[in-house]
């Protein structure tokens, strides 16, 4: 898997070019279920005008370099699109310098192995991309930073997609406690657990879901469940309570040190080499919010990335079942 890093504070002619590269593929996945059972391009616009009106002016500004065409301008709205899994561990550990450490465990044909550093509407952010605009983790220059687990419910209801959720918050928020606000506000398509912490070490995690409404915790670690375990089968395959058990013991019984503890995400069980059912750990991330930087590491491989310093670049992984 070829990974990259890529800066452009301004959307430009680096973004025009992602969105021709990948497009074809997210054109098919979008379509997957047929075009009809998309909303509407008048659809997807008014949702994100009722629930993300910042993001109004970045929505047509990226639309256009996408080409203006009516499925492009659809799929970058997330409103109600297909379904997707994960599995994915995340949590913060605490300390005079907490960080929020995650393993993105996913199906490696089906990710964009793609780190932007942007600058748009005057708030710099930086995190892992997903459908190009969105992130599955990420922190700003507020020193923000946020990161996903899917939540182990089968439910799909009316919402967005949550990387663009993510890219919401990044992009409008610099607390945790704004950051809680929108996630409680904004509907999303599918459940997940969203786990935020600012630059002055508050943290929570969000409990969404689109059938009811989003729970607010401070619960320091998150994997593929919420309060209790609602769909089993899917539970037992990704091992979600074992994993929560885990990083919970490590936290509170061990007080690992904070390299150790980061190292346990790169080995079982927290690590996962299910690549072919596609929750595979496609990476470890490690963000530190009070310096705005962050580190992609797999094992033997550490990746370091500056907000400020932000170099681009390029890093071949080697990860069973990806190109």
């Amino acid at each position: 898997m070829f990974w990259r890093a890529l800066s452009e504070l301004t959307p430009g002619p680096k973004w025009a070019g992602l969105f021709a590269e990948y497009w074809p593929e997210y054109r098919q996945w979008w379509l997957k279920e047929g075009e009809a059972a998309r909303p509407t391009y008048g659809e997807s616009r008014r949702a994100l005008v009722e629930h993300m009106p910042e993001m109004l002016e970045l929505y047509d500004e990226l639309c256009e370099l996408a080409g203006g065409t009516d499925q492009a301008a659809r799929f970058l709205s997330f409103h109600c699109p297909p379904p997707y899994l994960a599995g994915c561990s995340q949590a913060i550990w605490p300390g005079k310098e907490p960080v929020l450490v995650r393993n993105y465990d996913y199906n490696p044909l089906a990710f964009d192995a793609l780190l932007l550093r942007t600058g748009w509407q005057g708030r710099q952010v930086m995190g892992t991309s997903d459908g190009l605009w969105g992130l599955v983790d990420g922190v700003n220059d507020a020193g923000l930073a946020i990161s996903l687990t899917f939540g182990g419910r089968r439910i799909v209801g009316k919402g967005f997609g949550v990387p663009l959720i993510l890219r919401y918050v990044l992009q409008t928020c610099e607390s945790a406690e704004e950051a809680g606000k929108v996630l409680a506000r904004v509907p999303t398509h599918m459940s997940y657990n969203v786990t935020v912490i600012d630059g002055k070490r508050r943290y929570l995690t969000a409990m969404m879901a689109p059938d009811r409404a989003t729970l607010i915790t401070h619960a320091a670690v998150a994997t593929n469940h919420q309060e209790h375990v609602e769909w089993v089968s899917h539970a037992r395959f990704t091992a979600t309570v074992e994993r929560e058990r885990f990083l919970i013991q490590r936290m509170r019984l061990h007080r690992d040190p904070q390299e150790k503890f980061i190292t346990a995400f790169l080995k079982p069980p927290l690590y996962s080499t299910a690549f072919d059912a596609g929750f595979g750990t496609l990476y470890t991330a490690v963000y530190r919010p009070g310096k705005r930087e962050m580190e992609l590491r797999w094992p033997g491989t550490i990746w370091p990335l500056s907000l400020k310093n932000f170099t681009e670049g390029g890093r071949r992984i080697l990860v069973p079942g990806a190109a």
